[in-house]
């Protein structure tokens, strides 16, 4: 039986594309991620354009229904694709950051940080690749939301990029950072650390299997599961950031002070939420379902874990 196990172990790793934990390997990871992000934010586009407008016009586009249906109305059906450039490779670099260098960081932390217990070292690696990511992102960001906002901006990046530096420089692009931050960085930590922790319990408490022993199928089902319960639970927690940006990116603010008082405490926690959950929590399991899928054809293992030597300082512990 182990023979046949260790049979099976050598047989993937025959088939690997590369070694887990070499550049080639974070180099997949980041090309992954880039694929995984901008397909799945390019699929919701329209339901992204009504969102940002449901944030910055919450009377004229106050339920989802009726909302598309004043999009359409006013503006026509392309305006429902207003900002896919954006969407696309904006989130696409920012997935490719974001997948790739957690990877990194958390193989970083997991070696320098031994007596650490898990949930430090996901914070800590999620949060460092997210500052990165956004830096990435935030230019994108903040053309993508006037072009779905103001319909007489700009058509997209390639005429909106030039447009808003000249009016407004470098400052205009990198304005939403901090709010930019203030969203994903707590829906980063708690849906790294929610996928992390929900890929354990599923192996443990409903397979009962380790992963190794799980089939390509089991290892992808798990990830799907992980992947909701992530996107879901980090949707609640980013909501008010998410609000804010908005804001801030269509001058109904000044300041993130202003926004708030503007949009009202309570209404940050709830204004949007039900569309937000509506596309996040698909939107990130079909992420790291085809990020997973792409590592586990490339011969490597799915997501979720540490490396094998804090796994065992933890299980010691």
């Amino acid at each position: 039986m182990i023979c046949g196990e260790e049979s099976k172990m050598r047989g993937a790793e025959g088939r690997r594309l590369c070694e887990e934990f070499s550049p080639a390997y974070y180099g997949l990871c980041t090309v992954g991620g880039m694929l995984s992000a901008g397909a799945t934010h390019l699929a919701i586009t329209p339901l992204d354009v009504l969102k940002v407008n449901m944030q910055v016009n919450p009377i004229k586009y106050n339920r989802m229904g009726s909302g598309f249906s004043i999009l359409w109305r006013e503006q026509g059906p392309y305006s429902l694709w207003r900002g896919w450039s954006g969407k696309l490779f904006g989130y696409g670099i920012q997935g490719g950051c974001r997948f790739g260098l957690y990877e990194y960081f958390k193989k970083l932390y997991s070696d320098v940080l031994i007596n650490q217990n898990r949930s430090t070292i996901f914070f800590l690696s999620s949060a460092s690749a997210q500052v990165f990511a956004d830096i990435a992102l935030c230019p994108f960001e903040a053309v993508k939301v006037r072009v779905q906002t103001q319909p007489r901006f700009a058509k997209g990046l390639v005429d909106g990029f030039p447009k808003l530096y000249s009016t407004e420089g470098l400052a205009g692009l990198y304005k939403g950072l901090l709010p930019l931050w203030g969203r994903n960085l707590p829906f980063a930590m708690i849906m790294f650390t929610t996928f992390e922790h929900s890929v354990d319990l599923v192996y443990h408490k409903v397979i009962h299997k380790r992963k190794e022993d799980c089939s390509i199928v089991q290892q992808l089902g798990v990830t799907c599961l992980a992947g909701y319960a992530a996107g879901a639970v980090g949707t609640v927690v980013s909501n008010p950031a998410d609000n804010i940006v908005s804001s801030l990116y269509n001058k109904k603010a000044n300041s993130v002070m202003q926004a708030v008082r503007n949009i009202g405490f309570a209404n940050l926690f709830t204004r949007s939420l039900p569309i937000r959950i509506t596309l996040v929590g698909p939107v990130i399991t079909l992420q790291w379902f085809f990020y997973d899928t792409i590592k586990v054809l490339s011969g490597l293992p799915s997501s979720g874990g540490l490396t094998r030597r804090l796994e065992e300082a933890n299980l010691s512990a």
